[in-house]
């Protein structure tokens, strides 16, 4: 990540001081050489020129130098500070006092007078963003330290990221102040316990109160207690090292976490829906450190602590668990066979609740890690692995144990389908997906039992891609995509027509007709396009509603 990390401190004496920055060097680009005349890269001639940017820069602040007190100094003049490197990218992750460059330590002054002047949030303590093109932005979190000889008995810093990138830093606003929060709470929690000491030896509210008060003295005792490092409040006798540590690992994480990618035309709903639910992931987790900061610690339920995030970031730990495994579609259908799998898909398509009940959560797992390629993200709800049954609208895909009672209403219910795995004995310890049928035994079950030879039209399509022997899984895959973006489409243009437009069953009809939805399987077709409108992501129906607004106010003047 092209950005800079800064621990700044606001001094009773001399006002805003940086203490502390980590910034990342990148390895030089190897320039363009003729053949036989190129010069080696000499690691040593580069690390020397370093350490003479750093003698520069401590030469040219020694005026400085000679104002700072003791809570102005993070490192002792000779300490050469710390330095990582990335073994993968070649980055090497440089801390100090001040920045290398003089470019950047201007920017980085600028940026800590107006972390701890004007650019603060209400209560002085918390995140704000601000800056320009011209000398970068910022964000800057403020936050207080326990003081016991400081003014107010606490003192003042700042953690500022300046980039240059306004876009990429707002993005990474959610994880910037998780993360950093966490920094601030240790440094907070940590300066505590010295405080509390400090307190318990020599209470210094009543020291105060008691002593005589005057106006020409209190300069002098001021001066004697500004001058207090963070290493002393805290009693950390590793700190700078430890908070190179963290913001090294803070500059690679968010550097990592983001990356471009080309996209030919307008993102996908699936994708649309994926970077929503991450939004929400990022503000439920900033919501969870906010309530531990303010002392609340709620526990979360046992259902929602067996409810994975969503299957759809199940891949990775479906291969820790032991046992067969479904590998694609196809393999699913020909252990299920082709009637049962029909049954099983056409369930999965009008959005009823599918229930496989066994002993293996390995194999239910990728059982629904299949299935998934059906839907799209936005109508997909699983709960992986339960010891109780989950109700319909919590979850449209649910994983139980074999002893698990399912209710009278759910089994007697069209909008449901069961699936039990029987004689789960296994004849060896680590059984390959081949052995599925010798272990297994699947019983399909469900009121609501449709004839093979009906269903919707996207169903019959995909029995077809599924049964050509001449197609691989990655082309079926493919061609699954495709079915479901042509779809989703048709979900679109008829969301527009009957939930925007408000228009009349007459003209939904010759819609339906238009859409290709009409015919046989009409009424299967129409209750596909109904359930997967509640997958339509939040910004696609927010432009077609702020549209809608913006024509009839257009209209209306």
């Amino acid at each position: 990540m092209n950005a800079l990390v800064a621990l700044c401190h606001f001094c009773e004496l001399h006002g805003p001081r940086t203490l502390f920055c980590t910034e990342a060097v990148h390895p030089p680009s190897p320039s363009p050489q003729q053949p036989g005349s190129g010069i080696p890269y000499d690691r040593d001639r580069e690390a020397d020129r370093e350490g003479e940017g750093l003698t520069m820069r401590a030469n040219s602040s020694a005026t400085q130098r000679a104002d700072m007190c003791e809570g102005c100094r993070a490192l002792p003049v000779s300490h050469p500070g710390f330095v990582s490197v990335d073994s993968e990218t070649g980055i090497r992750y440089l801390s100090h006092q001040h920045p290398r460059q003089p470019q950047l330590f201007s920017v980085v002054r600028q940026a800590c007078v107006r972390s701890l002047s004007c650019e603060v949030c209400p209560g002085r303590e918390g995140p704000i963003f601000f800056g320009d093109e011209q000398h970068g932005f910022v964000f800057s979190h403020t936050f207080f330290i326990k003081d016991s000889l400081a003014r107010g008995f606490q003192r003042w810093y700042s953690i500022v990221v300046v980039a240059m990138d306004r876009i990429y830093l707002i993005n990474s606003w959610p994880f910037l102040l998780r993360h950093l929060r966490l920094t601030i709470q240790s440094l907070q929690s940590t300066a505590l316990k010295v405080f509390d000491s400090e307190q318990c030896v020599c209470p210094q509210r009543a020291v105060r109160m008691n002593g005589a008060f005057s106006p020409a003295v209190f300069p002098h005792q001021r001066s004697g207690n500004a001058a207090r490092s963070l290493t002393s409040l805290t009693q950390h006798p590793n700190l700078w090292a430890s908070l190179h540590s963290s913001f090294s690992w803070l500059l690679k994480a968010c550097g990592s976490r983001l990356t471009e990618k080309l996209l030919e035309g307008a993102p996908t709903e699936d994708t649309l829906v994926l970077i929503e639910r991450q939004t929400e992931q990022e503000e439920e987790m900033i919501g969870w450190d906010g309530a531990e900061g303010g002392g609340s610690n709620p526990q979360p339920s046992q259902s929602d602590s067996l409810q994975g995030t969503d299957f759809q970031c199940d891949d990775g730990r479906q291969e820790d668990l032991p046992g067969p495994k479904f590998k694609s579609l196809r393999h699913l259908r020909q252990v299920l066979g082709a009637s049962d799998f029909r049954q099983l898909a056409w369930h999965v398509l009008m959005g009823n609740q599918v229930i496989w009940r066994s002993a293996d959560p390995g194999l239910i797992q990728s059982a629904f890690n299949v299935l998934k390629a059906l839907l799209p993200v936005g109508c997909v709800r699983a709960i992986s692995y339960s010891p109780q049954y989950e109700e319909a609208y919590r979850c449209n895909f649910l994983g139980l144990s074999p002893d698990v009672v399912i209710p009278a209403h759910v089994s007697s219910s069209e909008f449901s389908v069961l699936v039990d795995v029987l004689n789960a004995e296994r004849d060896c310890v680590n059984p390959v997906d081949d052995y599925i049928l010798s272990l297994y035994h699947f019983n399909i079950s469900s009121p609501n039992n449709q004839p093979v030879d009906k269903g919707p039209t996207l169903l019959n399509k995909i029995e077809v891609a599924l049964s050509n022997e001449n197609l691989s899984v990655e082309v079926v895959s493919l061609c699954l995509l495709c079915l479901k973006e042509e779809w989703m489409n048709k979900v679109k243009v008829l969301f527009k027509f009957s939930k925007v437009d408000g228009r009349g069953k007459e003209d939904t009809q010759k819609i339906l007709a238009l859409l290709g939805a009409t015919g046989p399987g009409e009424e299967d077709n129409v209750r596909l396009l109904k359930f997967w409108m509640t997958g339509l992501s939040k910004t696609y129906k927010s432009h077609l509603m702020t549209a809608v607004r913006g024509g009839e106010r257009t209209l209306s003047q």
